[in-house]
């Protein structure tokens, strides 16, 4: 975390010190649940290593990704941190992970009080709400074929780090569509 940050731009030691003494060490074990549906979340996660999935579960025990985050990102539920409401999705590590988390208490006294920090949380803000859109009007009017290649263009990481199933939940494509397109690439 200390690269990602330092890489944002100008920090003195001390406020460096000040924001990394915020964050805890947590390691996790493959597909660990860190938010649970209705659960209120109550941590900011900063990814050393692994990868970590946000996702919804339809009632007939379906998934559906809908964003996921590889070393040197950051990733929450973010609706239910910042208004304290239960998610309406879970959080999963999807490989062993080595995670860096900070309470909501701590994120927004860092956010209010470390110029350098509150400007790191805007491009985290802006970085998510772009590839959201991206997702959504890129995907808009798509078959299948356009969606994988898209994913190749701006999400390379996907399809060498995620099972089939994942991506194409993440897609909206059948596991088996996915393959079939896969394999004419």
């Amino acid at each position: 975390m200390e690269k990602f940050i330092v890489s944002k731009g100008e920090i003195s030691p001390a406020r460096l010190e000040r924001i990394k003494s915020c964050f805890k060490l947590l390691k996790t074990k493959r597909n660990e649940i860190l938010i649970e549906y209705d659960q209120v979340c109550k941590y900011y996660y900063f990814i050393n290593s692994g990868c970590i999935r946000l996702f919804t579960s339809t009632k007939d025990g379906s998934d559906s990704s809908r964003y996921f985050a590889f070393e040197g990102n950051f990733a929450t539920a973010l609706p239910s941190f910042i208004d304290q409401k239960p998610a309406e999705e879970y959080l999963q590590t999807i490989e062993k992970s080595e995670l860096l988390y900070i309470s909501r208490k701590d994120f927004y006294h860092l956010v209010d009080t470390i110029p350098e920090f509150s400007k790191i949380y805007t491009e985290i803000l802006e970085l998510g709400f772009i590839t959201a859109q991206k997702r959504i009007y890129g995907f808009q009017g798509f078959d299948a074929m356009e969606k994988v290649k898209w994913l190749i263009e701006y999400q390379p990481q996907l399809l060498l780090r995620v099972s089939n199933r994942m991506v194409a939940s993440y897609l909206g494509i059948s596991p088996s569509t996915l393959s079939r397109v896969k394999s004419k690439l």
